[in-house]
Parts: C-alpha cells; structure tokens; sequence
C-alpha cells in the first residue's frame, strides 16, 4: 500500500490517503503540545512510541470485541486504520480527580471516583475543545442520541478493559480521551489513539506520572515516562 495524498495534519498524527479508499495511513510525529498548542516541543522517539501504544492498545481491544479503526502497524511511525468520519464529540473518562475536572469544581486531587465520570467536549481547537453535555451534541447535530448512548456504553466497556490491564502492569489507569466516527458503512467504531499523550498513568507504588502531564508539569523524563508504559506492555505481551 502506498502513502498518498496528504489529508491532515494535526498537533500529534498526519493522515495521509493510500490506494484503497477505505484504508488511510497514520504518521506519528514527535511533537508534543499542552493547553491547546499554547506549549509545545518536539521529543525524538515519541511518535514511535505513541505508534507502538496505541497499535498494541487498539489490537487489545479490538481482541476483547471492542472495534476499532486500528488495521496493522505499517512500521515505527505508521500504522493503516479504516478511513473514518469523526463525529466531532471527544469523550473524557475519569476515575481519579485530577487536571481540568480538579481546576473547574474544586475537588480534591488525587481523588479515587466512586464509579467512572464520563464527560463530553466539543471538538474544536478554536473554541479550546469546550466541555458540553449530551444535549448539546445532539441538539447542534454533532451526534444522535442512539450514538451518543452507544459511545458510553463503549467507553465504560474500554474502561474496565484498560483498567484491568493496566493494573496487572502495575499502572493506574487515571483518566483518557476517546475519539469515535463512523466507517464507510456507517459503523460506529472507536478512532484516534491511545496513549500517554491522551492517557493519564500513575505507577501504582509510587504514584509517578507516565503520561504527558511531564511535559505539561515540567516534570521531565517525558520521553523515559513513554518508554516505561512501552516496556511494560511489550513485558506483559511479550513482543
């Protein structure tokens, strides 16, 4: 499959087309970027470890019936997903207080949920990806009501599987972004990525963050934080 036209550029991927329609190529970059692109940097080996992540995360799941738009891992940066609509509703899901939910209603950090938050943004880097609920999603015809239903429904499921992955890798599985659309054939399924650039670990000895609150905190050892998630889930693999 050859690399094509290039589609898109965002803070983190390129999306180019290939020679089957239905079917684009990721390129991971190494950029990292904070409150909405106003902090940004460049980190040598991040794309690929983010392309390695999410590969394994998204075969996991995809393994554990949760679909995907996830295909094949290409090489170190690329990797094939289904060529998919982005329904523009990027969903939160939370099981420790920590970062905007701590800023926005004051609640303790650090703060283990009685059962998973799950929250909704507008997907717009002009407006800074404003939090919103339901109704607003279905109102303003960003999503249906049945789509919306289902994205949670998902989401939850993805939690529990993430969650106890994680933990049998001694990691703490915080909170993380989720993106979703629809394929060719009008299937919902998840999209984007997961990994420690839309994922928040903590080691579950020391607490120590491993995800892209170091860049965000000026913590450092951002790249060692990627890794570490990497060796752990190559460990528990065996890749």
């Amino acid at each position: 499959m050859s690399q094509q036209t290039p589609l898109y550029e965002g803070k983190a991927k390129r999306i180019f087309a290939t020679d089957n329609p239905d079917q684009l190529l990721v390129e991971y970059k190494n950029s990292l970027t904070a409150f909405n692109a106003l902090k940004k940097d460049t980190l040598e080996g991040k794309g690929e470890l983010n392309n390695k992540i999410s590969s394994c995360l998204f075969k996991y799941l995809a393994d554990n019936g949760v679909e995907n738009h996830w295909l094949r891992q290409v090489d170190d940066i690329h990797q094939i997903v289904r060529s998919m609509t982005i329904i523009p509703v990027e969903v939160i899901v939370r099981n420790i207080a920590t970062g905007s939910l701590v800023k926005r209603l004051a609640v303790q950090e650090g703060l283990e949920l009685a059962f998973p938050l799950v929250e909704y943004c507008y997907k717009s880097d002009e407006l800074g990806d404003p939090l919103i609920i339901h109704d607003h999603a279905v109102l303003f015809g960003w999503a249906t009501d049945e789509q919306l239903k289902k994205i949670k429904q998902i989401c939850l499921e993805i939690n529990r599987i993430l969650s106890e992955l994680f933990s049998k890798l001694g990691i703490i599985l915080v909170d993380f972004k989720l993106e979703f659309g629809l394929d060719s054939q009008g299937r919902l399924m998840l999209a984007d990525e997961i990994s420690p650039d839309t994922c928040r670990f903590w080691d579950k000895e020391t607490r120590a963050k491993l995800d892209k609150d170091r860049f965000r905190q000026d913590l450092g050892d951002v790249l060692g934080a990627y890794r570490e998630i990497w060796t752990r889930l190559q460990k528990h693999f065996n890749i």
